[in-house]
């Protein structure tokens, strides 16, 4: 028997530190029809993603906040169960900007048809998703990490992370990630191999780097901004690259996110940071997906997915992000 009930998580108020169950509210309604030009989806995984703790706020940024009372904004894919579109026909799996809910109308817009023949429907929004193009084209494009370049990224056992980390090691790139915890540290090495891991939990990071580059970074890839870019920042080679894609040690400060205070180490080493947003890239989306499905075809990509299972399980399984409790791409799995 067809659900009638579509069951979404809307903002009920803008965070103030780390979100709290009263930050949503659990709504439902009827599932809706499509119109003309329009397809229904049920929603099979909804990716978790830092980026998510931004779009709660109020405040300019690079796309207009969720708003208080609207489904909160996430990448998600799943099943065609309905449609009036060609593009997307019933039965076809499509990934795109969908929502936390179980089911989403869609005109097509920034969606896209997956094919789950060549790869699991989880991989859409990890390695071949927005997480995979976020690593390439940061990587390679903002960072221009070339063969022989000491390549060192923070966060690196997150979902950008190890395929930033994965990805340098096929360009000929020597690669040291910072992770928290030992386990983290050690498939770093053991199975993605990386070539040094450090342990910020346990390791004076600044020793560490000039331990493990003695020459200074040549691409410094950063996912959590605070005393580890400061760090970072003291090793950088001459002409380095600083690739900020996030900050998720800040995400939740309630008094104002610090910055870096070693800044003047890109005057000195005539270095260049830059920030970057993977939307900026979507009309190449294709040949970076194309690179990396041979990647991952041929075992030199590996894809890994932390799922939590269970639509009521939203709250807390974001909260995973800021605890670093997972190790690649966290996903919820609607059951």
């Amino acid at each position: 028997m067809k659900p009638s009930v579509n069951r979404q998580f809307r903002l009920a108020a803008r965070p103030v530190g780390l979100p709290k169950t009263s930050d949503w509210s659990l709504a439902e309604e009827a599932i809706p029809e499509p119109g003309d030009g329009e397809f229904l989806i049920r929603i099979e995984y909804v990716s978790l993603d830092p980026a998510m703790r931004g779009w709660m706020n109020e405040g300019k940024s690079y796309v207009p906040p969720v708003g208080i009372g609207e489904v909160m904004r996430a990448y998600s894919a799943g099943e065609v169960v309905a449609s009036n579109n060609d593009r997307f026909p019933v039965g076809s799996r499509a990934a795109g900007v969908f929502g936390v809910q179980q089911y989403a109308l869609s005109d097509g817009k920034g969606a896209r048809l997956v094919d789950t023949a060549l790869a699991p429907l989880p991989t859409y929004l990890s390695v071949l998703g927005m997480t995979g193009m976020t690593a390439y084209f940061g990587l390679l494009d903002v960072g221009a990490a070339k063969q022989g370049d000491t390549v060192v990224v923070s966060g690196a056992a997150g979902a950008v992370g190890t395929v930033v980390g994965q990805v340098a090691k096929i360009k000929g790139c020597r690669v040291v990630g910072i992770a928290g915890g030992a386990d983290k540290c050690r498939y770093l090495v053991e199975e993605l191999g990386f070539d040094a891991a450090i342990d910020y939990k346990h390791e004076d990071v600044r020793l560490a780097l000039r331990q493990h580059c003695p020459k200074g970074i040549d691409v410094y890839f950063d996912n959590v901004g605070g005393e580890i870019l400061d760090a970072a920042l003291a090793q950088l080679a001459m002409h380095a690259r600083v690739v900020i894609c996030g900050a998720i040690s800040q995400y939740n400060a309630i008094e104002g996110v610090t910055g870096p205070a070693n800044y003047l180490s890109l005057l000195v080493n005539r270095a260049r940071m830059q920030g970057m947003v993977v939307f900026d890239y979507a009309s190449r989306y294709g040949e970076a997906a194309q690179e990396m499905a041979n990647w991952l075809a041929d075992g030199r990509l590996k894809s890994r997915e932390h799922i939590v299972e269970g639509f009521e399980n939203f709250p807390d399984a974001l909260l995973k992000l800021f605890r670093g409790e997972n190790t690649g791409k966290l996903l919820l799995k609607i059951s």
